[in-house]
């Protein structure tokens, strides 16, 4: 019996096609945990509590960080940062303040601010992953906030008002005494 022309078993045309997938699977994943931090879940500590007459420093180092790459697991400024990996670095060198590299972490030790409260120091919060405050950034006043939003990117200033930023804001947190 003559074997059918569509039955016939062709060679793979792309041998190393599987581990192209699997190294874009892997990517993705990366991607999409995009500034989450590497941080294990754990209690969060206590709101710091910093002098708010060092909030003008905080804004300063962080402005000083504009066009720093994007580097996921990133809290250094000569290798990059991701946008808790920026939070951490910016308070630590600013204020001494030690934060753990994980949005949700810090999020939980900010003490809530009502949107219309914000000044500039002020953690802001996003939902872009689908999961709460899996972005965040530094308000800087005006309506703009620092912030490393990507792989690809660098650490830059955005708006509240950016129908993106709008779409996905959650909320607003200090580490300042109030």
């Amino acid at each position: 019996m003559a074997a059918l022309p569509f039955a016939r078993i062709r060679p793979n045309p792309l041998p190393g096609w599987r581990a192209v997938r699997a190294l874009a699977v892997c990517l993705l994943g990366l991607w999409l945990a995009a500034c989450a931090g590497p941080g294990a879940r754990r209690p969060a500590a206590a709101n710091p509590n910093i002098d708010p007459a060092q909030r003008t420093e905080v804004v300063m180092t962080a402005l000083s960080l504009l066009d720093t790459r994007y580097r996921y697991g990133g809290s250094q400024a000569r290798q990059g940062f991701d946008c808790s990996g920026l939070v951490k670095y910016v308070f630590g060198t600013a204020a001494g303040a030690v934060l753990p590299h994980n949005t949700e972490q810090i999020a939980r030790m900010s003490r809530p601010v009502p949107r219309g409260d914000l000044q500039a120091g002020d953690l802001v919060f996003f939902d872009t992953l689908g999961r709460p405050n899996s972005h965040m950034g530094i308000y800087l006043g005006d309506g703009r906030f620092i912030n490393a939003p990507s792989t690809g990117g660098q650490v830059r200033i955005d708006r509240l008002d950016n129908p993106y930023y709008q779409r996905h804001f959650q909320s607003v947190g200090t580490l300042f005494a109030r």
